[in-house]
């Protein structure tokens, strides 16, 4: 387990040093918009990548996934480990082939420095005790500088996505309008804020995806910290109605944490009586915590949540 803090805390110092400008995004299927500076009242002003699919149209209009970490999804030769989600041939290829209902894809990019402290669920943090919280603020994700690089402001991040890149996305776009057609998504950290902004926010979304999510919270095992993603859940989840929610993990390099920690979740879901057809969790054994992996499965959660009305009522 040391090995694999310590592999990720390297991965973690390139990611941090690597992006100094807006990277130039090249994409095998449909073409990626850059909105260079998106101002914001909440968190720092950042970049979108703003996919748009193959044949898009003024005549149609689409549904919309907002993904976090939005520098790592589209093209290997712009991100720090040459690897990528392959979101635009994913998701392009399922809407040719009429699998799913046609989409754009928003690519949020995360906070350099404090991209731990932007998707870290803030009320769980804040319900840990003030010793606990302070313990947490001088871990070290690499020698000399912190996990946590400024105190958690995940609410501030999910308020940016809601009340700045929705409306701007749709005044901008031809997509539809309103929470039915709104979808947010991510890995590792990017799994956490994913489910905690569907729960803070389910009037504006219809789903989350949640890859390899980094139950662990930091790069160690920690009840407490855990159990207060479990109590977060527990208290939160009868706000969800026909929201659906896509879990998935591997047992290799950071995955190796979360087999355990998963099922619990899995556990709670069932103990709610989340209706069975709107949530899933599914293990790929021997598969690990890098984009190669997450791409290779990205098809099963967006034909969860873009299936075809059709589709979905034969289920």
């Amino acid at each position: 387990m040391k090995l694999v803090a310590l592999l990720f805390s390297l991965s973690i110092f390139v990611v941090h040093t690597s992006y100094a400008n807006t990277p130039k995004v090249q994409v095998s299927k449909g073409h990626i918009e850059v909105i260079d500076n998106i101002e914001s009242q909440f968190v720092k002003n950042r970049f979108l990548n703003v996919w748009l699919p193959p044949g898009y149209s003024k005549n149609t209009t689409y549904d919309v996934l907002y993904m976090h970490d939005g520098r790592m999804l589209f093209d290997a030769n712009s991100t720090w480990n040459k690897q990528e989600w392959r979101v635009d041939e994913v998701a392009g290829s399922l809407i040719e082939q009429g699998k799913v209902r046609p989409f754009i894809v928003v690519g949020i990019p995360n906070a350099v420095e404090n991209r731990h402290s932007e998707y870290y669920p803030q009320q769980p943090f804040e319900a840990l005790s003030k010793q606990k919280q302070n313990a947490l603020y001088q871990l070290e994700k690499y020698p000399g500088h912190k996990l946590f690089a400024s105190k958690v402001y995940s609410d501030s991040y999910s308020r940016f996505l809601v009340k700045e890149v929705i409306p701007y996305i749709e005044s901008n776009y031809n997509v539809n309008k309103g929470a039915q057609h709104r979808y947010i998504g991510g890995s590792s950290m990017g799994g956490l804020i994913s489910w905690y902004t569907l729960l803070n926010y389910p009037n504006e979304f219809s789903g989350a995806i949640c890859m390899s999510t980094h139950w662990p919270g930091i790069f160690s095992h920690d009840d407490e910290v855990f159990a207060e993603f479990q109590n977060y859940i527990a208290n939160n989840i009868a706000k969800l109605s026909n929201q659906k929610v896509y879990f998935d993990y591997g047992d290799s390099t950071l995955d190796a944490m979360y087999p355990k920690l998963q099922a619990q979740i899995d556990d709670l879901f069932m103990a709610q009586q989340y209706p069975a057809k709107l949530w899933q969790s599914q293990y790929f054994p021997g598969e690990d915590h890098t984009e190669n992996a997450w791409a290779k499965r990205l098809h099963i959660p967006l034909e969860f949540m873009f299936r075809k009305t059709k589709q979905a009522a034969a289920e």
